[in-house]
């Protein structure tokens, strides 16, 4: 497993200080672990608004589905700049219209709509799917975020399970997994299965469009990981999810019926304090600031006095945050 620290969050033991090398410690014989296997795309695309001639970053956010038939996409657009600066701090873009073009290098990509805010559009590419996902691919960069000033390299960006590339900034969860972990859960008697959700921006740099993340989310549950969540369930063990997409998408799946599903689907909506979790037991993630989205799904494991010592008992302790730091696991009330 990456070196890195873990925080174990659990009403009836308390908080806990342990290596992540050690997680499979606190799990037990039976559960079975889900870990979201996208791969990250290079979803940042510097170029020109044509209309004005101004630079823009255009950051690629969500689509409709997974496959890669689609070139319309959701994207949030900043002005010139690049993650060099702090995203609170990057200048608008030039005023955006539909029928605008998008000189994206060797892309166009037209604006078919703003969606209820000035910076978030929705755009098409022109061209064949082959022609624009090798453009992607050529001339994008992955999102990045100030805090990490060395240019990020797409390898960087993707977790040691990483297969289909569809998520737009890392399901950054996944990076306190690797080979080593997952035979050591299998050593003991604990089931491994991933699910793919193609993970959207964790961040806008404003704070009336941050309010509406995360935005919708396609996803694919597998037959055998449906299955594998139907067999622990009925045997009593747990379901411990890697990181807040994965217990997006199970717990989407189960919302009509409290079974998981095997197929494509878009998670929808916020969970939160007072979200009936009808499937995921348990979460590693990374550790996220109070009011943050991320943050807020925590709400659903736990009450507010106990994610309040938890982040205090982080911060005293020199915890490392965002995407490449420590992980916490919280195990819902209960559970």
């Amino acid at each position: 497993m990456t070196a890195g620290r873990l925080l174990v969050v659990d009403t009836r033991t308390g908080l806990r200080h342990l290596s992540r090398e050690r997680l499979v410690d606190v799990l037990r014989s039976g559960d079975l672990v889900v870990a979201n296997d996208a791969a990250t795309l290079p979803a940042s695309l510097h170029g020109t608004h044509v209309r004005s001639g101004e630079p823009v970053e255009v950051r690629l956010a969500g689509r409709r589905s997974i496959s890669t038939d689609t070139t319309d996409f959701t994207a949030v657009v900043f002005g010139a700049g690049d993650f060099h600066t702090r995203t609170e701090d990057r200048p608008l873009p030039p005023a955006l219209q539909p029928g605008d073009v998008l000189a994206l290098g060797p892309l166009s990509a037209t604006i078919t709509g703003i969606e209820g805010h000035s910076r978030l559009i929705s755009l098409c590419f022109s061209g064949s799917p082959d022609d624009v996902w090798s453009g992607i691919a050529r001339h994008g960069r992955p999102v990045q975020y100030a805090h990490v000033q060395t240019p990020l390299a797409l390898w960087d960006v993707w977790t040691p399970i990483a297969s289909p590339p569809v998520a737009f900034e890392p399901p950054s969860a996944g990076f306190a997994l690797d080979w080593r972990t997952i035979a050591a859960l299998r050593a003991h008697d604990i089931g491994f299965a991933t699910i793919t959700h193609a993970a959207g921006l964790s961040s806008t740099g404003d704070v009336e469009l941050d309010t509406r993340l995360p935005f919708d989310e396609p996803y694919e549950v597998p037959v055998s990981t449906a299955d594998a969540i139907a067999r622990t369930r009925t045997r009593g063990g747990r379901i411990v999810a890697i990181g807040t997409t994965v217990v997006r998408a199970l717990e989407h799946s189960a919302m009509r019926d409290g079974i998981v599903h095997a197929g494509r689907a878009i998670a929808t909506g916020r969970l939160g304090a007072g979200t009936p979790l009808r499937v995921v037991d348990a979460i590693l993630t990374g550790i996220h600031e109070p009011g943050t989205s991320h943050y807020e799904l925590l709400r659903a494991f736990a009450d507010d006095v106990t994610l309040s010592a938890a982040d205090e008992e982080l911060s005293a302790n020199g915890y490392r945050r965002h995407e490449f730091g420590d992980s916490v696991l919280v195990t819902a009330t209960g559970h």
